[in-house]
């Protein structure tokens, strides 16, 4: 079936790991001056109430990270105002007078988790070390204001991708991931609507932490990605919504490529360049738009202020210690949209709409699948809020230029 307007069939959402938006494509402002990125004299102190301890200037010097910096609900919430969190009963959920998160602790909170480290954490990399993103950005769109849905960790935004809440989940609660979360996905109301969708997997997908997923009749829906993905782009089979999970973690012969610390960006380069080849490629090319993002920012430093006063999704609130109520977003994370409609070196801003303070976050994508496929209901008030990128479809034909399989996009 077409979506809305004729020009999408086929979306196709591919969520990488841990990195924020500085960190991964703020030097590709040198390319193009448009992207809100970095200069290099964003700094963080060490300690972020001493202006006068050691200040470290934002650095190009990222290749390969390892250890991992600290992102936990508590790490984030240090990171972004730079004060530490102590208790929700005793740590207002905004400090005193902030209107806005500073974003000045990302180093202070950095050398709690290991001498060294603020180091890491406020250096980004070099547009000629991630050369896929290089050409994606210079050839199509990218967002430089996408937000991670909630100032946690990586299945609580995972959640939000698909179905615009986490259901007052803010940490990686192996239990309660396990046992499933019940809330209605964009999955559900495609299927419900007559559309189809594909999760391809390189790993067992965290897809199924939805409970909904697991009922006998999406049991195909499920397609291993190295034995089937090339394989539909090339027979033209993608459904209308197709999910890519990559491996999560290293095994000996198969490195993580997810750019989750300690894994190598090369090999989460190498995936990329992998899945956008085969859709290239593929006869379904000129009917699909591609989403590259990230699930949250992995403890990495970010100079946009990280948004307040956004809707809850359901009203939930968290468990304790935090009783978070999720009216607030996560740290700014990478986001590209890859289609022969949208013009070589777009870039979006904030939304237009649907409400004055409208973001892109997560839930976005379930927003915007609802406008392309004219489905008939929102999942959440999130979703209902979330801007939508549609809007960088603006051709009136797709074009014929965009890179197939030759050196233009490279490792």
């Amino acid at each position: 079936m077409a979506a809305a307007g004729g020009k999408i069939k086929t979306v196709v959402v591919l969520v990488m790991e841990n990195r924020s938006f500085d960190h991964m494509l703020g030097w590709m402002k040198s390319l193009n001056p448009e992207i809100d990125g970095v200069t290099g004299e964003e700094t963080n102190h060490v300690d972020a109430a001493d202006p006068s301890s050691r200040a470290i200037r934002f650095g190009d010097r990222s290749e390969y990270v390892d250890p991992d910096p600290g992102h936990s609900m508590q790490g984030i919430y240090e990171q972004v105002y730079g004060v530490p969190f102590v208790d929700a009963r005793a740590t207002p959920i905004t400090p005193p007078g902030v209107s806005s998160p500073p974003m000045t602790g990302f180093a202070q909170q950095a050398e709690k988790e290991k001498p060294g480290m603020a180091d890491t954490v406020m250096n980004g990399f070099r547009p000629e070390a991630v050369p896929v993103y290089r050409e994606l950005v210079r050839q199509f769109a990218v967002c430089d204001r996408w937000f991670a849905s909630n100032p946690a960790s990586t299945q609580p935004n995972r959640l939000f991708v698909h179905s615009a809440t986490s259901h007052g989940l803010v940490s990686n609660d192996t239990k309660l991931l396990v046992a499933g979360l019940p809330q209605r996905t964009i999955f559900d109301s495609l299927h419900d609507e007559g559309f189809s969708f594909g999760i391809y997997y390189q790993y067992p997908p965290s897809t199924l932490f939805y409970r909904n997923l697991r009922q006998l009749k999406y049991a195909g829906n499920f397609h291993p990605f190295d034995l089937a993905f090339r394989r539909h782009c090339a027979e033209g089979k993608l459904p209308n919504y197709v999910v890519v999970e990559q491996r999560y973690f290293d095994l000996k012969l198969l490195p993580g490529n997810d750019d989750h610390p300690s894994h190598d960006v090369s090999e989460g380069q190498r995936f990329v360049k992998e899945v956008y080849e085969a859709l290239r490629s593929g006869p379904q090319w000129e009917e699909t738009l591609l989403v590259v993002t990230y699930d949250e920012h992995g403890g990495f430093y970010d100079h946009v202020p990280t948004p307040v006063g956004v809707p809850s999704p359901d009203g939930i609130v968290s468990a304790a210690p935090f009783f978070f109520e999720f009216d607030r977003l996560g740290v700014r994370v990478p986001a590209m949209f890859i289609s022969p409609w949208i013009e070589p070196g777009t870039v979006v801003h904030r939304p237009s709409g649907p409400y004055p303070t409208s973001e892109f976050e997560h839930s976005s994508i379930p927003a915007t699948v609802k406008k392309l496929f004219n489905l008939n209901n929102f999942l959440t008030k999130r979703d209902a809020w979330a801007g939508t990128f549609d809007v960088v479809l603006t051709r009136d034909t797709p074009r014929t230029d965009c890179p197939g399989t030759s050196s233009a996009v490279v490792v």
